[in-house]
C-alpha cells in the first residue's frame, strides 16, 4: 500500500511519519499568502485609506489627547514595534505631538507588564517618545463606568482611556478558541476592562444550564450567535473607540495585511481574511487525525497546546482518534493551568469555573471535555506520561506505539485519515 511521508514538528526537531495514501482524505495546511515587503508603506496606506471612517488625519484634531491601546506581552507576536512608529508619525503630521499621545498596555486579567516588556512590545524609540502605562483591572480607582449590556454585564474601563479625546485600538487578528476571533473589540474587553466586567463576559463561555459544561456557540471562527463575542461588541460600542489598526499574518507570522478604520467594520474585514488563510475546508471529518502544533514554541507546554488539540478535534469524527505530536518540555507550566486538573469530576471542575472563571481553567476544562469525546493520544516525552493520563489523554513515546493504539481504538483497517502538520494555526471548516 503506497505511503506518503509527512513531517510533524516536535520541539526543535521533526518526526517523519508514513501514512497510507488511500486513507488520507484531507491534508490541512494554511493557504500560501504573500508577506508585506514594505511594512511602513502598508501601514500608511491603511491609515490613509481606512474602512468605514475618514483617514486618521481627519479623525484627530490639534489639541487632542490620544490613547493608543496595545496588547500585553502574551501578544508580542503582533510585532507592535514595527508599526507603532508609523502610527505616531501619522498622528504627528495631523498636529498631535508625542506629548499628547500615550500608550496603554491592555493585559485584561493577565499580570501587569514590566518596563522591560514595554520596550519588547513597543520598541525602545516608541517608549522614549510617548508615555506608556499598564492597565490594572483590579484597581477600581482607575476604572470608570460606561454602562450595562443587554445581558446585564456592568462595563468598567480604564479611566485614562475613557478621558482621552481620541482612542485608537491596535492588535492582531487570529482565530480565537472562545471569542471566534481575536483582535478588534478585545482591546477593550478584556484588554482595558475591570476584572468583574471581564468575568461577566467570560462566563458566556459556560453553558446556560449548570451541569452541561461549555457553551457550544463560543468556539473558534464563530461570530454570529457567539454570546461572548456579541457581548464584547456591545461593550466596545459603549467605550466609543475612534479608530482601529489591526494586523493579519501569514502562516510564517509575517505581516499579510493591515486593516484600519472603524473599530468594528475594519476588524470584521480582517477576520474574513484570517478565515481565507487559516479556515481550511475539509471534505469530511476523519476517523483518525494525525497532527502536531508545528514544534517549539507552540508545543512547549500543554497550555499552549490546547489550541492545536482543539483544531484537530474539529477535524475528527465523534468517537474518533486524534494523535498529536508535542514534546512538552514544560508540561506543568503554567501552574494556573495545571492546577485545574485536581478536580475528581467534570462537574466539580465546572462549578469551580463558574465560581471563579479563568482562561487557564477554561482551557483545562476544554481539554478534558475533548478527551472524553474521543481517544486523544499524545506522543511526548516519557516523563510526561503521568500528567497526560491525569488530563484524560493517552500517552505514547513513539509513532509506532501511537498508531498501534489508534488501530486498537478504531477496531478496523478501513479508517480515514486527516493530516494536520500545523494544527496550531489551521482551523478545519466543513460545509463551505
Amino acid at each position: 500500500m503506497p505511503e506518503t511521508v509527512f513531517e510533524f514538528g516536535y520541539g526543535s526537531s521533526k518526526i517523519k511519519v508514513g501514512l497510507s495514501e488511500e486513507k488520507i482524505i484531507n491534508n490541512v495546511l494554511g493557504k500560501p499568502c504573500p508577506a508585506i515587503v514594505d511594512v511602513p508603506a502598508a501601514v500608511r496606506e491603511a491609515l490613509r485609506n481606512p474602512i468605514g471612517t475618514p483617514p486618521l488625519k481627519e479623525i484627530v484634531k490639534s489639541g487632542d489627547r490620544v490613547a493608543v491601546v496595545v496588547s500585553d506581552i502574551t501578544r508580542a507576536w503582533v510585532k507592535f514595534d514595527q508599526f507603532l512608529p508609523v502610527l505616531l508619525d501619522e498622528l504627528n503630521e495631523a498636529g498631535i505631538p508625542d506629548q499628547n499621545i500615550f500608550i496603554i498596555i491592555a493585559p485584561g486579567a493577565h499580570r501587569l507588564n514590566t518596563k522591560e516588556e514595554f520596550i519588547v512590545l513597543c520598541g525602545e524609540k516608541v517608549c522614549q517618545r510617548v508615555a506608556v502605562y499598564n492597565h490594572e483591572c483590579h484597581n477600581q480607582d482607575e476604572l470608570v463606568y460606561t454602562g450595562k449590556t443587554k445581558s446585564g454585564v456592568e462595563c468598567y474601563i480604564n479611566k485614562r482611556v475613557a478621558e482621552a479625546d481620541k482612542v485608537i485600538l491596535t492588535g492582531g487578528i487570529v482565530h480565537h478558541l472562545m471569542a471566534g476571533f481575536g483582535g478588534g473589540r478585545k482591546a477593550i474587553l478584556p484588554g482595558i476592562s475591570g476584572f468583574k466586567t471581564i468575568q461577566g463576559n467570560h462566563l458566556f463561555c459556560m453553558n446556560k444550564e449548570v451541569g452541561k459544561g461549555l457553551n457550544p456557540n463560543c468556539i473558534s471562527g464563530k461570530l454570529d450567535g457567539n454570546e461572548m463575542n456579541e457581548d464584547m461588541i456591545e461593550q466596545a460600542s459603549l467605550a466609543k473607540p475612534d479608530f482601529l489598526l489591526n494586523a493579519v499574518f501569514t502562516p510564517e507570522n509575517k505581516f499579510a495585511k493591515f486593516v484600519a478604520g472603524h473599530w468594528y467594520e475594519a476588524w470584521l474585514a480582517g477576520t474574513k481574511m484570517v478565515d481565507e488563510i487559516y479556515g481550511i475546508p475539509i471534505t469530511a471529518q476523519a476517523d483518525l487525525v494525525v497532527s502536531s502544533a508545528g514544534g517549539f514554541p507552540k508545543d512547549i507546554n500543554l497550555y499552549q497546546g490546547v489550541k492545536t488539540i482543539d483544531n484537530a478535534y474539529m477535524a475528527a469524527k465523534p468517537g474518533g482518534v486524534v494523535i498529536c505530536f508535542m514534546e512538552l518540555p514544560d508540561i506543568m507550566e503554567p501552574a494556573e493551568f495545571s492546577d485545574w486538573f485536581k478536580y475528581p469530576t467534570m462537574l466539580e471542575h465546572e462549578m469551580a469555573l463558574r465560581d471563579n472563571f479563568t482562561i487557564p481553567g477554561f482551557l483545562a476544562y476544554r481539554l478534558l471535555d475533548i478527551a472524553r469525546q474521543l481517544s486523544l493520544i499524545i506522543v511526548t516525552k516519557k516523563e510526561n506520561a503521568e500528567f497526560i493520563r491525569k488530563a484524560g489523554m493517552i500517552p505514547a513515546t513513539t509513532t509506532e506505539e501511537a498508531l498501534a493504539i489508534a488501530q486498537e481504538k478504531l477496531g478496523r483497517e478501513d479508517y480515514t485519515i486527516t493530516v494536520m502538520t500545523t494544527a496550531a494555526n489551521t482551523v478545519p471548516v466543513r460545509n463551505r
